[in-house]
């Protein structure tokens, strides 16, 4: 009998303890509504991001800036779930050794994400807010030249 109850309270415990944790473990979720082509057409070019699941854990991304014909921007992206935290990693050919940018998740729900790198000089932090199902803002920001930028970018969905 006590060895019944000794089990039945261990099994009660670990499964209250995975519920707890749960919302903790989805944080990924919260951007399923980006995966899918986006884009926002201006007078200066054409920004695209194209973000499909590789799994679970993962999205990934290609953004990419294009003015007439020629690509100015290139940037590979990725999301990663690694137990409880997000993050946003940026790797552009030619920049920071060709290895990726780590951004860390420091705000989120249903309507926004924002990753911050404080130790990165631009971007330092880059927001999605959804505005509705087909349209988010992009936005980024940190220090160019020894002075505050930010950019917007109003995407809107393709597909």
């Amino acid at each position: 009998m006590k060895n019944t109850i000794v089990v039945s309270l261990i099994v009660l415990s670990f499964v209250a303890c995975k519920d707890a944790n749960a919302g903790e473990k989805d944080k990924i979720k919260l951007a399923h509504d980006l995966l899918g082509k986006w884009e926002n057409k201006s007078v200066d070019g054409t920004l695209t991001e194209n973000w499909t699941k590789v799994n679970d854990s993962t999205f990934e991304a290609t953004s990419y800036f294009i003015k007439n014909k020629d690509t100015l921007h290139f940037e590979f992206i990725s999301l990663q779930q690694k137990t409880d935290e997000l993050t946003y990693h940026s790797t552009i050919k030619g920049q920071s050794g060709d290895k990726p940018v780590v951004f860390n998740l420091i705000v989120s729900d249903e309507k926004q994400l924002v990753f911050a790198n404080l130790k990165q000089d631009y971007p330092q932090k880059i927001i999605y807010k959804q505005l509705s199902k087909n349209n988010v803002v992009v936005e980024i920001s940190g220090v160019q030249q020894g002075k505050p930028s930010a950019e917007k970018y109003t995407m809107i969905k393709l597909k």
